[in-house]
């Protein structure tokens, strides 16, 4: 093994330029690798940060009234029909045992019981279309991260009080410590502005009001009540089954962040396939080139195999040569790779809105396949040195 070692290194130093040549390519394409991966890592995780920035992972919600049949008169024949109730709020029974339940389910982080529903904000002659949000700040902040989006003020809305969107209160021309009033159905109250956020979203940042449980139950018509139970949890791609256990225990519709966007995780496991077919041509490139160049470093040290053979060096030590230089090229050029992957990620950062890193098993898995895309790509020409006649070889035929 050692001398394999040994003459492989010879080799690789006698053949300066051929070397340089082919480490170069390696490093190439397992820079191509490295920056791709963790370029889409990066989009991906920021697609999901922005959908869910302002949703839970699960929601419990009421379960809805059923439909019922239109009743038929005797000796009158009419057609049968399925009529929907008029709208109307109907309670959410018994929340805080659903909430008990929720909090004990496997794999829920935090829940936080809220009251939500349409409002009219008004200012002088401005009026903006509003989804009011009722919730223990406490809590709410353990779901979405309001407070770490704040822009002025703060996330600590009292009696009468209000945290909202930045767009909205440009809109209304509002900010803090200043007061505006919220409408909604048969009830209307001026809320003092404490604080605004910005999201990154137009529907959550042109539209929330939030504020206290209470003060939403109020303004609601809902007192002691809500409308949904929003929880996180602690595997985001496992939404769907702890959506289930939680709709077992609580008996009621369970919603998840996975099923309200199946569009959005299509269009990720597209680019995901996507972005695995280049590299897995980036590597065929990668092998290819390494492959070639110890072919014909094969042809070209054929007198020294023949020699060494006659010498009483083995067919099994030829071998390692050839699968040592393979592997301390696919070794050099992972390194290196690695390095200018993660530079030209940095390089990214600057002009895109997320984070690019290289994590260790981002690394660890570009090391493991160049030196396995190095050792089989070397395969061949080692079996080819391997098996060649020393007098032959000598000689300078096949």
């Amino acid at each position: 093994m050692l001398l394999g070692l040994q003459l492989a290194l010879r080799f690789l130093r006698e053949g300066r330029t051929q070397t340089l040549l082919i480490l170069s390519g390696v490093t190439v394409g397992v820079a191509a690798y490295v920056f791709i991966t963790a370029t889409m890592q990066g989009v991906q995780a920021n697609m999901i940060a922005q959908t869910l920035g302002s949703q839970a992972h699960v929601s419990v919600l009421d379960e809805p009234a059923p439909l019922r049949p239109v009743l038929e008169e005797p000796g009158r024949v009419h057609l049968r029909l399925v009529q929907r109730p008029e709208p109307r709020q109907t309670p959410f029974d018994q929340w805080q045992r659903a909430l008990a339940q929720v909090e004990s389910t496997p794999g829920v982080v935090a829940a936080c019981p809220q009251v939500a529903g349409p409002g009219l904000a008004l200012r002088g002659g401005a009026q903006e279309a509003v989804q009011v949000i009722g919730a223990d700040p406490a809590r709410l902040r353990r779901i979405i991260d309001l407070p770490g989006h704040m822009v002025a003020g703060s996330f600590r809305p009292g009696a009468e009080e209000a945290v909202i969107g930045s767009a909205l209160a440009e809109a209304l021309g509002v900010t803090v410590g200043r007061t505006f009033r919220l409408r909604t159905e048969g009830r209307e109250a001026e809320l003092r502005v404490v604080g605004l956020f910005t999201l990154g979203a137009d529907a959550v940042d042109g539209h929330w009001v939030v504020t206290t449980l209470r003060m939403g139950q109020s303004l609601l018509g809902r007192p002691g009540d809500i409308t949904s139970i929003e929880a996180t949890v602690d595997d985001l791609f496992a939404a769907d089954t702890i959506a289930r256990r939680v709709a077992a225990g609580t008996g009621r519709t369970v919603e998840s962040w996975i099923g309200r966007n199946r569009a959005l995780l299509s269009a990720l496991s597209a680019q995901s396939q996507s972005t695995l077919l280049i590299r897995v041509f980036t590597l065929l490139a990668v092998a290819m080139g390494i492959a070639s160049v110890l072919a014909v470093t094969v042809v070209q040290r054929r007198g020294q195999i023949g020699i060494l053979r006659a010498m009483g060096v083995s067919a099994r030590v030829v071998l390692q040569v050839f699968l040592w230089q393979g592997a301390l090229l696919g070794i050099g050029g992972a390194v290196a790779g690695t390095l200018v992957g993660a530079l030209a990620g940095k390089g990214l950062e600057r002009v895109v809105p997320f984070d690019i890193v290289v994590d260790l098993p981002t690394a660890a898995t570009a090391m493991g396949i160049s030196v396995a895309t190095g050792l089989a790509a070397a395969a061949w020409p080692a079996r080819t040195a391997a098996r060649m006649d020393p007098a032959a070889a000598i000689r300078g035929e096949g």
